[in-house]
């Protein structure tokens, strides 16, 4: 069979497989039984396929098709009619968890950092790696807790299902589940790995980000410090998508150069953080990743 570039993600009690014009996911229902649900992808224009561009394109696009996946998966777990997910309480979790994640991973560290005394505008460098240091540590505390409670403790297993499915039709092995699961759970190119090469490179945008703005701006440090701040961190705030493309990119690169030294220091702390965000799945979690792989790459059969 051809190979073709799938990834995904997981889902409730299931997996999400997409490739190049198919998504399929797969979850296992109450009664045992594995349901599955296949789709054709919006075709983009040539513009958004461009590099840099088709990351933030990605990005928006994977969390879009992530949450209606994710909310699709939880509705098939529900028995009652009363008990699924409608539009009204999607919107308000949506909104409350980013929210949260702006306030927790972005504008936290950001307020402690200056409250430690560190001077974004005269030392950006330290600044930058004090406030990524602090977000990464946030950050695990939230990977660790999370990670005791059972129902994400599932999550992870099918993290890890999806994970060594996709590593199993890399390497043009018969997608069965004995050969899935002799596979690594870590794979490169995982959104975890994505997550720290963010905090990689936001360290240097962030760093010449108050440079840039001095040099065009030469008064800019005679200004109030609420002036100052009010100015570099909105602007902290719209680098952001630029960070998520290039970081993409980066990404996409260490799948292509997984023996080059420079893109191992680069993927080997996000294959570390797996060690959290992916579990070894069981035999019958495997079987529901196997259900999307098979079923995404039944319909991009078709296209050839």
């Amino acid at each position: 069979m051809k190979k073709f570039n799938v990834g995904g993600q997981a889902v409730i009690e299931g997996v999400m497989l997409r490739s190049p014009h198919y998504y399929a996911v797969s979850v296992r229902i109450p009664h045992g039984k594995i349901k599955t649900k296949t789709a054709k992808l919006k075709s983009q224009s040539k513009f958004f396929k461009l590099p840099f561009v088709r990351g933030m394109v990605s990005l928006v696009d994977m969390l879009v098709l992530g949450i209606q996946t994710l909310i699709w998966s939880a509705n098939q777990q529900a028995t009652k009619k009363e008990e699924k997910i409608n539009a009204s309480e999607i919107f308000w979790t949506l909104l409350i968890s980013i929210g949260f994640a702006l306030l927790f991973f972005v504008a936290l560290p950001y307020i402690f950092t200056n409250l430690l005394g560190f001077a974004e505008e005269s030392r950006p460098v330290l600044f930058n790696l004090i406030d990524a240091a602090i977000k990464i540590a946030l950050f695990l505390a939230y990977l660790a807790f999370i990670s005791t409670m059972k129902d994400v403790k599932i999550l992870f297993q099918y993290h890890g299902a999806e994970h060594k499915s996709v590593y199993c039709h890399e390497s043009g092995k018969k997608l069965t589940v004995a050969n899935v699961n002799s596979f690594s759970t870590k794979h490169p190119r995982c959104g975890t790995s994505f997550i720290f090469i963010v905090f990689v490179f936001s360290v240097l945008i962030f760093s010449l980000l108050p440079l840039a703005v001095i040099a065009l701006f030469p008064d800019f440090n005679s200004l109030s410090f609420g002036i100052r701040k009010g100015i570099l961190f909105p602007l902290r705030l719209l680098m952001i998508p630029i960070i998520a493309g290039f970081s993409y990119e980066i990404l996409k690169l260490s799948a292509k150069h997984q023996r080059n030294i420079f893109i191992k220091l680069i993927v080997v702390p996000g294959l570390w953080l797996q060690h959290i965000t992916t579990k070894q799945p069981t035999k019958k979690q495997i079987e529901v990743a196997l259900a999307s792989m098979k079923a995404v790459l039944g319909k991009e059969a078709k296209v050839i």
